[in-house]
This record gives C-alpha cells, structure tokens and sequence, in this order.
C-alpha cells in the first residue's frame, strides 16, 4: 500500500487540501522514502518495529546502506545511490550479478533533492550550505503521516484502484522485468 501516496499524489488533485494539510514521509530529509518503506518492510514482512534506521556509508556519502538482521541472518539490504557515478556504479553491479539489494533509492543529485541544481546557490555557483541546513530544519518541522493512514490514499485505492488486492492494483502498482537482447548499435551507451 506504501507505493500509492509517493506515486500519485504529486499529480492527482485533492480538493479541498489547505497550506496546514502539508505532510511528509518520515526520515530527516527530503529525499526519497527508503527510510518509510524499510520500516513497513520490516515490521509487515518480519515483524520487527525498527525505531531508528542506522545508514552505512560504503564507498562515498552519496552510497549509503541499511540492512535489517533477524536471528544473525541479513534478511533486508537497502541503499540510497544518489548522483549519477553511485548510479552508474550500481548498473554495472547489477550487470555483473553482484547486487545484493532488495530495494534501491536513486536520486541524481549528489546529496539527495534538497541539494539539487534547482536549488539555491551562493554567488559562485555552489551550493549554499547554510540555506541547505535552512531547508532540512523546516522539512523536519512538517508533520509525518504514514501513507497507509492517509485519507486521500484510503480512497484512491478504494475508488480507482477498487480495493487493496485488487488486480488492478497489482497491474498499475507491480513491475516486472526481463531480459533485453543486446543492441549491436554503437549508439548504446556503455557503462
């Protein structure tokens, strides 16, 4: 059910919602939403209520882990890879076989959204770190609401998606993937 509320709501149009109905997902920042759909994964697929999610840095800031064990066993691998060499680094692993991760967070902006070219920047065209530091402290005044509480996304999956095991939600919320044959195009891109 997790999916619905990050998918949608950014272009469906709730009437009625007013400046004080703004809410977010839980984590410190604006990035993505690895640290909710950790959460939900652990507590609905293991049971376990994780309080505080504990990022690794692995190779740089920008590629960071979470890993949930259970009985001595990693039952659970995330990452963030934010700015496009962590995401390139991540394709080549997936290509060698050696990813190891049941969920992936991918931002192109080194140091997640807030951090972005369409940010503010000082004079110089760097990133302007004491408004960045401005924009993750009124982020984290925002109150959190779990998706699967919302009002608007109750309904969504009621009324369009008829029901919350419908097909309908499988077909529009679920991917799946195969292999692609290999292009013999020089204009593939080589990573």
């Amino acid at each position: 059910m997790f999916g619905v509320d990050f998918a949608f709501c950014s272009f469906l149009r709730f009437d009625g919602l007013k400046e004080g109905d703004v809410v977010r997902h839980e984590g410190k920042r604006s990035d993505g939403y690895l640290e909710h759909i950790f959460k939900h994964a652990a507590k609905e697929l293991f049971g376990v209520d994780v309080k505080e999610i504990t990022y690794k840095a692995l190779k740089n800031k920008d590629f960071q882990e979470v890993t949930l064990e259970k009985d001595g066993e990693t039952v659970l691998r995330f990452a963030a890879a934010y700015g496009f060499r962590n995401i390139q680094n991540m394709v080549l692993k997936l290509k060698k076989g050696k990813f190891l991760y049941h969920f992936v967070e991918v931002l192109a902006c080194p140091g997640g959204c807030l951090n972005g070219k369409g940010q503010a920047q000082s004079e110089d065209g760097k990133a302007d770190r004491a408004l960045l530091a401005q924009m993750e402290e009124v982020y984290s005044a925002i109150p959190v609401r779990l998706p699967e509480s919302n009002l608007h996304v109750q309904r969504m999956y009621q009324d369009w998606l008829q029901g919350m095991d419908s097909s309908k939600v499988q077909d529009t919320l679920h991917t799946t993937y195969s292999a692609v044959n290999q292009s013999t195009s020089s204009l593939d891109i080589k990573w």
